[in-house]
């Protein structure tokens, strides 16, 4: 996503346009990492190759913490931008493109029942490591996941203009806790 979020930029990578959104958190479901689990193998068996590393992030991914019950999954593809080499494969097993921007493409899938949104970055792009280095210090750290949660709870009462605001209004406390984790642009 841009640094700095407006109707017009987003418009213009969201496949669907803006939607407005409310937040609907959940107490942490263990039931989240077997879905997550069900999807990568599918992911696995759809992608082969071609998903050079498949993880679960976003909060679903953290034990003990409140989530939008959405299954989040980072996948790396050399180049998502050549979406002719991998997104038929992925329309074609229910993946809806929702955001397409320089080096980042966005499905979302399983909806209503269980959706996932599934994030497509070149294996080693510096939005990955983050994703990543984010999870694993919500992980270690009780503290950092309480702010964390107490956040979302609190912007989660907002209704928003696209669920993009929401997530962006959510920056400033993830890099406050990146700080803490030592976390440095490479």
């Amino acid at each position: 996503m841009p640094d700095e979020l407006d109707d017009d930029k987003l418009s213009g990578m969201l496949v669907h346009g803006l939607r407005p959104a409310t937040v609907t958190l959940a107490d942490y479901d263990p039931a989240w990492p077997a879905r997550f689990e069900a999807r990568a193998a599918e992911l696995r068996s759809i992608l082969g190759e071609r998903a050079r590393l498949i993880e679960h992030i976003g909060s679903t991914s953290v034990p003990g913490l409140a989530a939008k019950p959405i299954i989040d999954i980072v996948v790396g593809i050399a180049d998502p931008d050549d979406e002719q080499a991998y997104r038929p494969d992925l329309e074609a097993a229910g993946y809806d493109l929702r955001v397409r921007e320089p080096g980042h493409r966005c499905f979302r899938a399983g909806e209503p029942g269980e959706p996932v949104n599934l994030h497509c970055y070149p294996p080693d792009d510096v939005e990955v490591h983050r994703y990543l280095a984010f999870r694993d210090r919500l992980r270690a750290d009780a503290a950092d996941r309480e702010l964390y949660e107490a956040t979302k709870r609190e912007l989660a009462q907002r209704e928003w203009r696209d669920i993009n605001y929401y997530a962006e209004a959510k920056r400033p406390v993830i890099f406050e806790i990146l700080a803490r984790a030592g976390w440095r642009e490479p």
